[in-house]
């Protein structure tokens, strides 16, 4: 990833991140539970979402040591899932409130990067049409990772809570108490190369399909 690429790639990741995180407390703000609003999480102002750790020092660490693709991830939103409305429900769709989240970015921005490429923005300058297309190639791909990531089943990831939410409740704990676990496999599996194996075809595939080179 180049500098042009980098300037660009932080903003797209920073939307994809704090956009997630928002989604997860509107869907639960929606199913009954006030936390996140009153917590000021409910906002667009990217402040009160804003992970030091990573937002701001894991991209950077990744930009300066060239990475071609940013990965971080905001401040997760408080959520009390015993003031849903329905319980299993209410857990279903805010776990996947987030990956619906980043899964509709990519398709938004991939519709305006062809918009692009097919000259419909052509009354904009180059220096406004170059960063924009290079900022939504960037978003696509960002929202994609983050939406393929957090789809995996392994606690604590947004996958598992969906899936734990198709069990009777009796089990729920039998997940909770996998989650201390669940980040030392995460890591395991990203360090051996074995995560990106299976993820990173369907992510290059969809990629590639949304962005019009298949």
């Amino acid at each position: 990833m180049d500098i042009q690429e980098a300037i660009v790639a932080l903003p797209a990741l920073m939307t994809a991140v704090i956009l997630h995180e928002y989604a997860h407390g509107w869907m639960a703000y929606k199913m009954g539970d006030p936390t996140a609003k009153e917590f000021g999480r409910l906002t667009l102002n990217p402040i009160p979402h804003i992970d030091p750790l990573g937002t701001l020092l894991l991209p950077g660490i990744l930009m300066v040591a060239g990475s071609p693709i940013l990965f971080g991830w905001a401040k997760p939103v408080p959520i009390n899932p015993s003031m849903f409305r329905n319980l299993r429900l209410g857990t279903f769709l805010v776990s996947i409130a987030g990956i619906a989240m980043n899964i509709l970015l990519a398709v938004l921005f991939a519709f305006l990067y062809r918009l692009i490429v097919q000259g419909y923005f052509n009354f904009l300058s180059d220096a406004v049409l170059v960063p924009l297309a290079l900022f939504l190639g960037q978003g696509v791909l960002i929202n994609l990772v983050l939406a393929f990531f957090n789809a995996i089943p392994i606690p604590p990831l947004d996958g598992s809570r969906a899936l734990m939410s198709l069990f009777s409740i009796r089990y729920w704990e039998l997940f909770y108490r996998f989650e201390m676990y669940g980040f030392l496999i995460i890591t395991l599996l990203l360090f051996t190369g074995i995560l990106g194996s299976i993820i990173f075809p369907p992510i290059r595939f969809l990629w590639n399909y949304l962005m019009g080179r298949l």
